[in-house]
């Protein structure tokens, strides 16, 4: 029997550099595990969308999906928009078998290929102690959302930097520049900006604006097509489909 399709769910942009992002880090997925189907779908913006893209898999005679969100965490598209989606084509296409994994963080390969960003753009191991870190994500109105970045933050500040805060885009202060100027205040005298987002467009680049505009020291890359996202996104896939296979308890 085939492996169930692995969906990738992103949001969409009219920025190209994002959907290239997207289709480049599905690609390692792809490169990882050969033989599996990857797809992506998008929510706004880019084609295919995720309703077509079902439709087509359907014709295809496809059996089995696991749609995967490319979330960093459980907000309004996790809690809502997907699962929107999902419903109306499960009840358009009732042979398609269609299950939402969870999203992408937080996870440790997270925590790891924001390293891997930080150290590309010039920050050394031994640099932590005397540097300051802005952990910055698109933001969110979600309080489960907002809660999780603050957690990471807290994280990352055990592994040695000297002082870690975290900063949004979006939706949520405090913004990018309020932040590194906050450690500035504290007497951090070295700061960098790791952007705790997955794909480049309006809110990475509002957030790169505020690293310039505060005297940032380091910038960071978005996480991209990093290896480790690679395998996470793999992880989630896995995860998926071992809980549709362990059996369901029946009450007594």
């Amino acid at each position: 029997m085939s492996s169930p399709v692995l969906l990738v769910i992103a949001h969409g942009s009219r920025d190209p550099r994002h959907a290239a992002t997207v289709h480049a880090l599905t690609a390692r997925v792809r490169a990882l595990r050969p033989g599996l189907r990857v797809e992506t779908g998008f929510l706004d913006f880019n084609a295919p969308s995720v309703p077509r893209l079902l439709e087509r898999l359907a014709a295809e005679g496809a059996h089995e999906v696991v749609a995967l969100p490319l979330l960093l965490t459980r907000a309004f598209h996790a809690k809502s928009d997907i699962p929107a989606v999902l419903r109306e084509a499960r009840a358009a296409l009732p042979r398609l078998r269609v299950r939402q994994a969870e999203v992408l963080g937080p996870s440790p390969l997270l925590n790891a290929a924001l390293e891997r960003r930080l150290y590309e753009a010039g920050v050394r191991p031994g640099d932590r102690g005397s540097t300051g870190l802005v952990l910055a994500s698109a933001g969110s109105s979600d309080p489960e959302a907002i809660a999780v970045i603050a957690e990471i933050a807290r994280e990352l500040r055990h592994t040695g930097w000297c002082s870690v805060r975290p900063a949004f885009a979006s939706a949520s202060l405090p913004r990018t520049e309020d932040a590194v100027r906050a450690l500035r205040a504290e007497g951090v005298r070295r700061v960098a900006v790791a952007p705790y987002v997955i794909a480049p467009g309006r809110l990475p680049d509002r957030i790169a604006a505020g690293a310039a505009g505060s005297g940032a020291d380091v910038l960071a890359g978005v996480l991209g097509p990093a290896p480790e996202l690679a395998r996470l996104l793999l992880d989630r896939y896995d995860e998926a489909n071992a809980a549709a296979a362990r059996p369901v308890a029946v009450s007594a």
